[in-house]
């Protein structure tokens, strides 16, 4: 009998570690220095993308992306070209939710960092300035940005094959 209470025992501590192991501690670091100029940052887009679900990259937003061989952050099983009629497919785990033209804005609402046991991932939640007329207004940027400076506590940056920021006067 005392072999069950430790089978149990053994079961719960395998269960505990397995889900620390691939659990993700989610912070909100907008008050950090480094950080808390980024909230309110306006961007155009400067290249148009598609707004999709990945099973590779799970978010609670929505992502936005592109295919684009040439940069780091490509979504390599979204379609190259960016074309309306390919909303509602599915490519390779990927749902592609709407497309981004070029041109439409958007703002910087909170950086957020993810830790889990793969490592540190820095993300933007972004919100488009006419949130009203879209179906998906806050997406996650994780593919637009620059992820150098993720493990090294420097700040991330939209990269500039996407988006452009927009200097109000």
């Amino acid at each position: 009998m005392k072999w069950l209470l430790g089978l149990g025992a053994a079961i719960l501590i395998g269960a505990f570690l397995y889900f620390q192991a691939h659990s993700i501690k989610r912070s909100y670091v907008n008050g950090l220095p480094e950080y808390n100029a980024l909230p309110g940052q306006e961007y155009i887009f400067e290249r148009a993308c598609y707004i999709f679900k990945s099973d590779a990259h799970p978010s609670q937003y929505p992502l936005v992306g592109a295919n684009l061989p040439d940069v780091a952050t490509s979504v390599a099983g979204l379609p190259q070209e960016v074309a309306e009629k390919q909303i509602g497919s599915n490519h390779a785990g990927i749902r592609i939710l709407g497309t981004v033209q070029v041109g439409d804005r958007f703002r910087i609402v909170s950086v957020r960092r993810d830790e889990s046991g793969a490592g540190v991932q820095m993300s933007f939640e972004i919100l488009f300035v006419d949130e009203a007329d879209r179906p998906y207004p806050r997406l996650d940027a994780y593919y637009i940005m620059n992820h150098d400076g993720d493990t090294q506590g420097k700040a991330p940056s939209i990269l500039t094959d996407f988006a452009v920021q927009r200097v109000k006067k």
